[in-house]
C-alpha cells in the first residue's frame, strides 16, 4: 500500500507538472498561429497509449514516461523532422514567426513552472500558514546523530545561532538544507559562540550515511512496539521515561547515555503512564537497549507536556501574496546553490545527482496533501531551472540561439541547429544515465 501511495503521488505530480510546462509552450504557439501537430504527456515511442486529434492537433499519453513534449510545425526539435524542415517555409510555421515570437513561446514553458511554484506556495501559506518552533524557546539546544554533522564539529545540546551571517529566528523544514548548503554556522555551546566551517565536501560526506534530519528538536523517551523477546514487560507502549536509575531524564539522547553506562543490569525507572508518574525496574541489555521501538509525539503532546511552545501564524489571503512569493524566491535561489554545488568538483555533490528513483523516494509512504504541494513546488522550480539551461535539445538552447539572432540580426541555419539539436540530445541521455545509474549504484550499495 505504502508503495501505491508514493507511485500515485510521484505520477500525479510529474503528470501535472509536464501537462503545465507543456501548455506554456502551446498556449503562446496557437496565440501566434503557429501549428501544433502533437501535444503529449510522456513519450509515444512507436505507439501510444490514447490519442484524439481535435482539429489540426493529436493529443495523447506516450506509454514511456520520461517527459512530455508539443511538436510545433517548422521547428527544429527533439522529432528531428528533416522532411518537414526540407519544404519551404509556411506562414504556420515556428521557423516562419518573428524572432521575439519564437522567444516567447520557447520561454512559455519555464514561465509556467515558475508561476505554478509561487501560486503554490501562496497557496499553502493561506491554506496552512507557517507551524514552527521559535529557536529562542530551544533552550537545550538541538539533536545531532548524524557522524557527518559531529565530525564537522556539532554537538547535541548546540544551539544555532546563524547560518551564513542571517540569524535564525525559528526551528522549520527548511533549517536542515540550509546548512548543507551554508558556508559557516555560528552555535552557542554551554554559553560560549563558535564558528563551524562547513567542509566543501560536506554533501559528499553525508551521502555516506543514512538519511535522515542532521539537526532534529531533541525529544522525550516514548515508549513504541514493545518486541516479543522484551524482558521490560513492565513496560506499556506511550510510556514517557523521566528516571533512569536515579537520573532525571528529560530527552531520549540522555536516556541513551545512561543506558550506555548500565549495560546488563537491572535499573529503577520511573515513567508517565496516562499523566501519572509510575516507578517500575527495568533490564538493560548487554547492547544498551530496553527491547523496545522508539515512539514518538505529535507537537500538540509536547507542547502540552512543557517541551516546547509551538507557533503557528495564519495568514489572510492577500497576506499570503508576499510571504509564498518570498518562499518561492528562497526555493529559487537554494535550488541555484545546490546546481553550484554540483558543478562544483571539490563539494562532489555531483554523486548525489539522482534520476526517477530519487524524485520518487521525496514523496512519503502516507498521503498529505500540504506535503505534496510542497513537494510538487520544488518540483516546478527544479524543472524551470533545469530547461534554462543552454544546452541545445532544452528549451534554454532554443533561448540561447534566438537571443543570439535578436542581437546579432543573423539566423543560425537549419544545419547548424539540427546538428547542435544532436549533440544537446546526446548530452541529456548522458545526463539521464549518470542520474539514473547513480541510483541503481546507491540501491546496490545499501
Amino acid at each position: 500500500m505504502d508503495i501505491v501511495i508514493k507511485l500515485s503521488q510521484f505520477l500525479l505530480s510529474l503528470s501535472l507538472l509536464i501537462i503545465l510546462h507543456e501548455l506554456g509552450h502551446f498556449i503562446p504557439a496557437k496565440l501566434f498561429k503557429t501549428r501544433v501537430e502533437k501535444f503529449y504527456l510522456f513519450f509515444d515511442v512507436k505507439y501510444s497509449l490514447l490519442k484524439k486529434k481535435i482539429g489540426e492537433t493529436e493529443y495523447g499519453i506516450g506509454w514511456l514516461p520520461l517527459g512530455g513534449y508539443v511538436k510545433i510545425s517548422g521547428m527544429i526539435d527533439e522529432s528531428m523532422d528533416k522532411d518537414q524542415m526540407a519544404l519551404p517555409p509556411q506562414p504556420w510555421e515556428f521557423r516562419s514567426k518573428p524572432a521575439w515570437q519564437r522567444l516567447i513561446i520557447m520561454l512559455g514553458g519555464v514561465t509556467v513552472n515558475f508561476i505554478l511554484a509561487f501560486i503554490i506556495y501562496i497557496g499553502m501559506a493561506f491554506a496552512y500558514g507557517d507551524t514552527y518552533v521559535a529557536n529562542a524557546d530551544l533552550k537545550d539546544g538541538v539533536y545531532i546523530e548524524n557522524p557527518a554533522m559531529i565530525k564537522a564539529g556539532f554537538r547535541t545540546g548546540d544551539k544555532i545561532v546563524s547560518i551564513d551571517g542571517k540569524k535564525v529566528e525559528n526551528f522549520d523544514n527548511d533549517m536542515n538544507i540550509n546548512v548543507i548548503m551554508a558556508k559557516n554556522v555560528v552555535i552557542d555551546r554551554e554559553g560560549k559562540q563558535q564558528t563551524i566551517n562547513i567542509p566543501s565536501d560536506f554533501v559528499d560526506q553525508l551521502s555516506k550515511y543514512e538519511k535522515g534530519l542532521l539537526i532534529g528538536i531533541r525529544m522525550p523517551f516514548v515508549v513504541g512496539k514493545i518486541t516479543e523477546d522484551s524482558e521490560n514487560t513492565s513496560l506499556k507502549a506511550k510510556d514517557l521515561i523521566t528516571s533512569l536509575n536515579g537520573q532525571k531524564v528529560q530527552y531520549f539522547d540522555e536516556a541513551k547515555v545512561i543506558l550506555e553506562a548500565n549495560k546488563g543490569k537491572t535499573i529503577p525507572a520511573v515513567v508517565l503512564r496516562d499523566l501519572k508518574e509510575t516507578p517500575i525496574t527495568v533490564k538493560v541489555s548487554n547492547a544498551g537497549k530496553l527491547g523496545i521501538g522508539v515512539g514518538t509525539l505529535g507537537m500538540e503532546s509536547l507542547e502540552k507536556l512543557g517541551y516546547y511552545k509551538v507557533s503557528t501564524k495564519e495568514y489572510g489571503f492577500l497576506e499570503s501574496i508576499p510571504v509564498g512569493i518570498e518562499k518561492g524566491k528562497d526555493q529559487l535561489v537554494g535550488y541555484g546553490k545546490q546546481l553550484k554545488m554540483i558543478f562544483n568538483p571539490e563539494t562532489k555533490a555531483y554523486k548525489q545527482v539522482g534520476g526517477f528513483a530519487a524524485i520518487y523516494n521525496i514523496f512519503p509512504s502516507s498521503w498529505s496533501w500540504e506535503t505534496f504541494w510542497s513537494i510538487t513546488a520544488l518540483l516546478s522550480i527544479m524543472l524551470g531551472v533545469m530547461n534554462l539551461l543552454p544546452i541545445p535539445a532544452l528549451d534554454g538552447g532554443h533561448v540561447m540561439f534566438l537571443l543570439y539572432e535578436i542581437i546579432s540580426g543573423k539566423k543560425p541555419s537549419d544545419k547548424f541547429l539540427e546538428n547542435a539539436q544532436m549533440v544537446g540530445f546526446v548530452l541529456l541521455i548522458a545526463l539521464l544515465l549518470f542520474a539514473n545509474g547513480n541510483d541503481i549504484y546507491k540501491a546496490i550499495m545499501k
